[in-house]
């Protein structure tokens, strides 16, 4: 009877041991599953955050080009809203309500710029203010922005300023893309205008990257073949022009009936079109993943 009672005992304890590892094991299984969870949590709210961070510092990129360029006026707080962005319209912006931008800038300083602005203009009847008769002045164009008011107006406005400012200089001096035809149009003016009429004008084909950062070069052949006097006149024209003629190589000869000719390799410049780079940045929840 005894030993009974002892195999019944232990049994008893066998099974307790047997419900005490199964439920530690059940808790383990459960620790485990709420750690990997976690971890799992974590991960997603760590990621969330730096997708979030990312785009908060996109939307402030943005804005900030926005803000200095002068496309809109400026946002109440430190980013555009979407209701801002909305209701601006560049061509319905005035000069005073963007300043130090780079369109006022452009506007106001460079537009106005006293030596850009001596180089004679071509003759247009866009640019001649009607009341006096003569070319606008830039103080003249600056009042007729400054009156405008309304997209239409202020579009107008601009665009005269554009024309007739000294802004008018620069796609001259130094053109944003490559053209062969305008560069030799510019070569021609310049040779009739110094009295010399070329039986023809052709680019020597080649172009170049130059070693000014930004710079792409061009060159093309000159020849004059006239009296002393032309052929300096021309050699004075092209020094004194507003786009570069970077005379590298040069020949001149004297020949009979007090004629001078001139054999040169120039080189001509022009940019590249500036634009705003557009940037791709993915994210991913795994680092080892690209």
């Amino acid at each position: 009877m005894a030993k009974e009672v002892a195999i019944g005992k232990r049994a008893k304890i066998s099974e307790a041991q047997q419900y005490m590892l199964l439920a530690v094991l059940g808790a383990s299984v459960l620790l485990g599953v709420a750690i990997s969870l976690t971890i799992h949590f974590v991960k997603q709210i760590s990621f969330y955050a730096e997708a979030i961070a990312a785009e908060e510092g996109s939307i402030a990129s943005y804005s900030n080009i926005i803000k200095t360029t002068g496309i809109c006026k400026s946002p109440k707080g430190d980013v555009y809203s979407d209701e801002e962005l909305k209701k601006c319209d560049p061509d319905s912006i005035e000069t005073s309500e963007i300043p130090g931008t780079l369109r006022a800038n452009i506007l106001e300083n460079l537009a106005a710029n006293e030596a850009l602005n001596s180089v004679p203009k071509e003759a247009s009847s866009s640019c001649i203010n009607p009341i006096t008769e003569k070319n606008y002045t830039y103080a003249e164009l600056d009042k007729i922005y400054n009156d405008a008011s309304g997209a239409t107006e202020l579009t107008a406005a601009s665009q005269l300023i554009k024309s007739c400012s000294a802004l008018r200089i620069i796609p001259d001096a130094l053109p944003a893309f490559k053209n062969e035809e305008a560069l030799l149009a510019s070569l021609n003016k310049l040779f009739i205008d110094s009295g010399w009429q070329p039986e023809s004008l052709s680019p020597s084909g080649s172009s170049s990257t130059s070693t000014t950062s930004g710079l792409n070069a061009l060159s093309v052949s000159l020849s004059v073949e006239a009296d002393t006097s032309t052929t300096m006149n021309v050699l004075n024209n092209i020094e004194r022009s507003i786009r570069e003629f970077d005379i590298e190589r040069a020949t001149i000869e004297w020949g009979s009936n007090n004629t001078l000719t001139l054999q040169a390799q120039a080189t001509a410049y022009y940019t590249n079109p500036s634009s705003i780079v557009e940037t791709t940045q993915t994210l991913t929840a795994e680092e080892n993943k690209k």
